[in-house]
């Protein structure tokens, strides 16, 4: 899918412009075959107007508190990942986890089963396809397209059981959570 990012702010008079409009191309990791990630926008306080429309720090990939980012994640169907990735230097793979979507892999537990928790309030709607959000004790939701999810700091993972890509369009907010320490400490 092609993803258009369209981006406004103020000229020097302060008037409304348009800054930028472009189609992003998607952040691609070795270690997670067949997903896509877009990191629409972000930043790591909060913002004040009138601005000039520029990108502001928006890294690590989970905000801290004050900070908010905006993407959309697609989740290929499960059926079509076999086994562990297909990746030869592991270390390379982890390095270039951490480069593309810095500090993420911080909160993922062991063991590749894509659980985690985060210091943030996720708001989620489905775009295409069909995604289960599992919890804690393997309770799980069935998502479709339009449907919502408001996250909030849980420990969850998402999981694709269909037969094509899932698209899941979310924007985070970083949170105080007393299990979790704030991002920067991941970074």
């Amino acid at each position: 899918m092609k993803i258009r990012r369209v981006v406004t702010g103020h000229d020097d008079r302060g008037r409304a412009v348009f800054v930028d409009d472009r189609e992003l191309e998607p952040i691609t990791v070795s270690m997670m075959p067949r997903a896509e990630f877009h990191r629409l926008w972000g930043g790591n306080e909060l913002p004040s107007f009138p601005d000039d429309g520029g990108p502001r720090p928006a890294d690590p990939y989970f905000p801290a508190v004050g900070g908010y980012r905006f993407l959309v994640f697609e989740l290929p169907p499960e059926s079509r990942q076999t086994g562990a990735p297909a990746v030869t230097n592991v270390q390379a793979a982890l390095a270039e986890l951490e480069e593309r979507l810095p500090g993420a892999a911080a909160y993922f537990e062991p063991g590749g089963t894509g659980m985690h928790t985060t210091a943030t309030i996720d708001f989620e709607v489905v775009l295409d396809g069909e995604v289960c959000l599992e919890l804690d004790d393997g309770a799980e939701v069935l998502l479709r397209p339009g449907d919502t999810v408001v996250q909030n700091g849980t420990r969850h993972r998402w999981r694709n059981k269909g037969d094509t890509p899932a698209r899941i369009a979310g924007f985070m907010v970083g949170a105080y959570h007393a299990k979790v320490q704030p991002t920067a400490s991941h970074s």
